[in-house]
């Protein structure tokens, strides 16, 4: 066989080849059995190797796993993967479709796209011209990591778009589906009876092994694992290309991808929750676990319109069933100790399945419930997933009680450095241990340092910190970069290979961005989010360091406790000597560099709702402008914007301070080029 012919030969294979993908993972249909495929696919994989320049990106044959990867590197989301919000009943539905109509303009007739939510990992694909060119989790919304090579060896994800005359205007630029990375029960309960067998140990859920194995280094261990990929949504650069989530369905299953069949339009309340109705009894029926179903706005142009909130659009909501629920016995309660010194009461349960997964323990949060759902060791209670995730104890079935059953009471002391508990406010509900040294503050305290939010430094799990606590190598944080690769060698831990690693991994951090370092200290009180806002805000370490109250209160999102505990963290001396040992290894955050525009140095508030653009994008335009967005008006605010029904507070202070207030206009023509 000559050039040419084979060039026609390995097209028309590749062809018959992602036609059987399609018809087998997307139609549940077999045009013929998996071992002529195979035969196909070997065929086809003889003639690239005969003729390599003939090999294409998109072909069946580069499913095939490479070499392990180093690390996975982030990449930023063109278009942020936002979250939903959580609704649990007709009354809270009813209220979402009430808030929407008083958004969408007068008398829209409004329909419903209603889906079941799937249990897996978010990820996105990005297609050029019809091609796939790579894979991103969704990571934080904003930043996720590539995983392209891994996403590549999933059968149900197609190389190539397929051509079809309804999706042929996808196969044109830019092309994004967005979907869920999930394991199919049969297929985990195979794996799991396979490794039974083996004598290994057990996976706990499908979606925890789905998260898991896509986050592997390693494609051939990918490619091992039966993993699915089920779209739920396309994005162009130009949204009027996609009228509606039900036509963005319709164009999913033709370009090749598996869409939820039984996913329905709906154009009533009552129809979504008669939908809802009977996926609750039917859910367990499905191949994926689910815990609800996600409820969107059909108009596209309408969901765009009502926007975001936050991280959540106003245009869709996620519905959630009632949480599973088993009963057990409380075997024992203890007291752990958070990074934060919090003492939390925690009961050991005998196991039980809830929602697909061994619990066996649940927390108690605190003394106060402990004692109003009145919880004692030996009692048989009932346990649910909040949320299909936490394990929280719902209440004791005290009719079954013997009279052996003991009493919980919180000890004076810590359990962990003998330290007495205190509560750092007289109305507080959690107790606290004080000691910044408390051995159980600082192992939490440096493995959430290390973590994949904060710092992320790779290698640094909990077992080695603990090695590493163990043998008095580091007392806190700052002594990882002070370790040695001699020192890890002292330890059965580490060998030449993982010492090297790990020491390059810990140094490689020594310049974070300091949004990352700020959460990487366990501040109480600021989160993920908090601690972007801040250093957005305030730029640097130094700034944040001396902030007043005042000051801090200007952040978005930041009130009066949070800047309490702030402001508390920095004052305190062993921090300040945590932060001096930081700086003497050589540890320094990045700096934030702000856009520079027009607006440079100034600061506005917006208050009410704006006709043109939602707060987040007024607040997005105000930023990439040089200005400064806040939540609440204060002495250092330039504008307040005043959109419709504005906050009477807001008006009153901004006029006690005399503050510019201007309307939509005036902003608008603010923001536009000088």
């Amino acid at each position: 066989m000559n050039k040419p012919q084979a060039a026609s030969r390995i097209a028309k294979l590749r062809d018959l080849i992602n036609e059987y993908r399609y018809e087998y993972h997307v139609n549940n249909n077999s045009i013929m059995s998996e071992s002529a495929a195979d035969g196909l696919k070997h065929e086809l994989s003889e003639l690239e190797q005969q003729y390599p320049e003939l090999i294409t990106p998109d072909s069946p044959t580069q499913r095939v796993a490479g070499a392990p990867l180093p690390q996975f590197v982030s990449v930023t989301h063109k278009y942020r993967m936002l979250s939903l919000n959580d609704v649990f009943d007709q009354a809270e539905i009813q209220a979402w479709e009430d808030r929407v109509k008083k958004l969408a303009p007068a008398n829209t007739a409004l329909e419903y796209f209603v889906d079941t939510k799937m249990d897996g990992l978010a990820c996105s694909l990005v297609y050029e011209d019809g091609a796939l060119v790579s894979g991103v989790t969704r990571g934080n919304g904003t930043v996720g990591e590539d995983v392209t090579q891994n996403i590549k060896t999933i059968e149900s994800i197609p190389l190539r778009l397929r051509s079809t005359k309804e999706a042929g205007l996808f196969l044109k630029g830019r092309t994004e589906i967005r979907g869920e990375v999930v394991m199919y029960k049969d297929a985990f309960e195979k794996l799991n009876k396979a490794r039974k067998a083996q004598g290994l140990p057990l996976f706990a859920n499908p979606r925890n092994l789905a998260a898991g194995t896509i986050r592997q280094l390693d494609p051939k261990l990918v490619a091992a694992r039966p993993l699915q990929f089920v779209a739920w949504e396309l994005i162009r650069d130009d949204g009027t290309e996609i009228p509606t989530y039900e036509f963005a369905y319709e164009s999913l299953r033709d370009l090749g991808f598996q869409a939820n069949k039984h996913a329905k339009l709906l154009h009533s309340i009552p129809e979504v929750m008669e939908f809802a109705a009977y996926w609750e009894d039917r859910r367990h029926d499905l191949p994926f676990n689910t815990d609800g179903l996600v409820v969107k706005i059909n108009d596209r142009q309408l969901f765009a319109f009502l926007g975001v909130v936050g991280k959540a659009p106003r245009g869709a909501v996620a519905y959630k069933y009632p949480a599973e629920q088993a009963t057990t016995k409380v075997k024992d309660i203890f007291v752990s100790i958070g990074r934060t010194g919090a003492a939390t009461p925690v009961a050991v349960l005998e196991p039980v399945v809830v929602a697909g997964s061994t619990v066996q323990m649940a927390t108690l949060h605190n003394e106060g419930e402990v004692k109003r759902k009145d919880i004692r060791v030996g009692d048989t209670i009932i346990v649910h997933k909040a949320g299909d995730i936490i394990p929280e104890v719902v209440e004791s079935l005290k009719t079954l009680r013997t009279g052996q059953e003991k009493e919980f009471h919180m000890p004076k002391r810590c359990p962990e450095c003998n330290t007495e508990l205190v509560k750092l406010k007289e109305n507080e509900a959690v107790w606290r241990c004080p000691n910044y040294a408390c051995p159980a503050r600082v192992h939490n305290l440096i493995q959430h340092y290390a973590s994949r939010s904060a710092l992320d430094i790779e290698g640094m799990g909990e077992k080695n910190v603990l090695a590493l606590l163990d043998a008095k190598l580091i007392r806190d944080a700052a002594d990882l970069y002070t370790l040695t690769k001699e020192q890890l060698l002292t330890l059965d831990r580490f060998a030449e290979i993982s010492a090297t690693k790990l020491i390059a991994a810990i140094q490689e951090k020594k310049n974070p961005p300091l949004n990352h370092f700020i959460y990487g200290l366990g501040i109480r009180q600021v989160g993920a989010q908090t601690a972007i806002d801040l250093a957005n805000h305030f730029e640097t370490l130094d700034a944040l360091c001396v902030a007043t109250i005042d000051q801090l209160r200007e952040v978005e999102g930041v009130g009066e406790v949070v800047a309490e505990s702030i402001v508390a963290w920095f004052g305190s001396p062993a921090h300040q000597q945590l932060l001096a040992k930081f700086a003497n290894a050589g540890v320094s955050p990045q700096k934030v560099t702000k856009a520079r525009g027009h607006l440079t140095g100034k600061n506005f508030v917006v208050s009410g709702t704006l006709d043109s653009l939602e707060r987040e994008e007024a607040a997005e335009k105000i930023r990439s402008l040089g200005g400064t967005f806040q939540s609440s008006v204060g002495k250092t605010t330039d504008y307040l914007v005043i959109g419709d029904k504005p906050g009477q507070s807001k008006l009153d202070k901004a006029n006690k301070l005399g503050t510019t207030i201007i309307d939509e206009a005036a902003f608008i023509k603010l923001l536009q080029p000088k």
